[in-house]
């Protein structure tokens, strides 16, 4: 057996873990800020898909630029080719900007009726659920990692948070129904950032890792465009004049390169926890200092959002375990 195969997991560096708890956590209040950015889009030009078209599309052109401009974004790109090349890499492996692109898309078919918080907790349920079977199976770079009861409990707390921040919701059939999109994305997020991880291991750079992400995430949400054009016209909204509505590709630029380069740290749960924290408390601040028409948190969501977040640690205080 070769050296690299029975190292220690770089998963059991507690200052690695720390690290990437902290930034993932701050790149969590980044993408509550791209959501309500996103749902915005979505709503000037009254369709989902095309403001999640525009976002990953601004993120790709950014990259398009970025990376074969920097010696590490080059040998990443080579790198990968060798990789593919020689079956070290699975072309299925490069497909999690699918995932990232759903999100975009429920980002801007959804915030706009359920708000940002309800939107986060909903991503948060499935996010948490997937990343324990995401572990579990080994699909991240870290390998295999136990289902433990503090891991599970943590879980189990975080639907139940689910419940508890939509139960206003109840008499509002549509607005349930609208919460299963991010729920979806969420189960969705576990596996894209595992694979990420993969690619970002085999190109050794992050950059190119997200270069990947966005080009899949494009391809896939131009196609869902098409579809959407052909069956309901052409969107009747209007490109907004305001250039901060455009950055919710560069925010989504950060937040998968932060997630490839720290995934083999934390682990899928770990990272998708930290991520969880920083969206919750900045999800739940937007809400309350910029309300919009729809985001109006009551005790209900706010109390969800509090058991999430103690959900969050609960599973984030379980002890790292070797492959």
């Amino acid at each position: 057996m070769s050296a690299a195969a029975t190292a220690t997991p770089p998963l059991l560096s507690p200052a690695r873990r720390i690290a990437g708890v902290a930034l993932a956590s701050g790149s969590g209040v980044a993408v509550a800020v791209q959501s309500r950015i996103n749902g915005e889009l979505g709503v000037r030009l009254a369709d989902g898909f095309a403001a999640a078209v525009i976002s990953f599309g601004v993120g790709l052109l950014v990259l398009l630029v970025l990376v074969p401009a920097t010696p590490g974004g080059r040998r990443g790109l080579a790198a990968l080719r060798a990789a593919l090349a020689a079956g070290e890499l699975r072309p299925w492996q490069c497909l999690g900007g699918v995932c990232g692109a759903f999100l975009v898309a429920t980002q801007g078919l959804t915030i706009g009726t359920l708000g940002v918080a309800v939107f986060t907790v909903a991503v948060v349920a499935g996010q948490t659920g997937s990343g324990l079977a995401v572990d579990r199976a080994g699909i991240g770079p870290t390998g295999r990692q136990p289902v433990n009861p503090q891991r599970l409990a943590g879980a189990v707390l975080t639907v139940l948070a689910v419940g508890l921040a939509v139960g206003d919701r109840l008499g509002d059939p549509g607005a349930l129904a609208l919460a299963l999109l991010p729920l979806l994305a969420g189960v969705g997020i576990a596996w894209q950032q595992a694979v990420n991880g993969r690619v970002r291991a085999a190109a050794g750079s992050a950059l190119t890792a997200t270069l990947v992400n966005f080009s899949v995430g494009t391809v896939a949400l131009l196609i869902a465009f098409a579809v959407d054009t052909a069956v309901r016209g052409w969107p009747n909204g209007h490109l907004p004049s305001e250039p901060w509505l455009y950055l919710g590709g560069p925010i989504g630029i950060v937040f998968i390169a932060i997630a490839a380069a720290i995934v083999r740290f934390t682990g899928v749960l770990l990272l998708g926890l930290a991520t969880i924290a920083g969206q919750i408390v900045g999800a739940v601040l937007l809400d309350l200092v910029l309300p919009t028409a729809a985001s109006h948190p009551g005790p209900a969501t706010l109390l969800g959002a509090a058991l999430t977040m103690v959900a969050v640690l609960i599973a984030a205080l379980a002890p790292p375990s070797r492959r």
